[in-house]
């Protein structure tokens, strides 16, 4: 039985790791770094790699075959899973990001945060 594709909007854990995703292929870690830095919270491995796996039943990223990067060798380095963006998920993300603009431009436009505050 298929998944369902992910629903619009996206969730803040989907468009996060998918914004981590934006710039080349990443490790769990490195995705759950990236995670924590944008959204201002933490996350826990559960949450990523979940939501990895619906991504990826989504068609949305897809697992690639990379070796670790200079500086990231180490304990577990041969056994880390790399992810990267499909044309899908960015086409996702772009229509997440274009949705959000809209909004803001709305609270914007209604004066509903002072200038120069967000």
């Amino acid at each position: 039985m298929s998944k369902p594709p992910i629903a619009e909007p996206l969730t803040p854990a989907v468009f996060h790791v998918l914004l981590a995703l934006a710039q080349g292929a990443r490790h769990g870690y490195a995705i759950m770094q990236s995670v924590t830095e944008t959204s201002g919270r933490g996350v826990g491995p559960g949450t990523v790699y979940g939501t990895l796996q619906r991504l990826e039943e989504g068609g949305l990223v897809e697992e690639v075959p990379t070796r670790p990067r200079s500086g990231e060798a180490g304990a577990g380095a041969e056994r880390r899973r790399y992810f990267a963006m499909t044309k899908a998920g960015r086409a996702a993300l772009v229509a997440e990001a274009r949705r959000v603009s809209r909004m803001a431009d709305l609270v914007r436009a209604r004066r509903l945060v002072p200038e120069g505050r967000s």
